[in-house]
């Protein structure tokens, strides 16, 4: 197994340039965000993975229903991104 260092830049460049990675980034700054507004409100940090479970639990549906909503209103009809195709065969399946 190659290390991260060991990782041609042109390959990294590539993973952070693909809409998987994009998608994930974005979910983990929501899940940070809710992490933080969570711990606020309750006085104590609550940790990730508490944020984690309850994001996905209580808003990670209607978030990515909104992205998805976003990212149509950006993209030409019939242009969707590997994340989006897959949710909607998963709903259509």
């Amino acid at each position: 197994m190659t290390s991260p260092a060991q990782e041609p830049a042109t390959s990294r460049e590539f993973v952070k340039q693909s809409s998987l990675y994009q998608e994930f980034l974005a979910e983990r700054e929501e899940i940070l965000k809710h992490k933080w507004l969570e711990s606020e409100r309750l006085g104590y940090d609550i940790g990730f993975e508490r944020a984690l479970l309850d994001w996905i639990r209580k808003h990670r549906e209607s978030w990515r229903a909104a992205r998805r909503q976003q990212q149509a209103a950006h993209n030409p009809v019939g242009s969707t991104t590997p994340f989006a195709t897959a949710t909607l065969e998963k709903k259509s399946g």
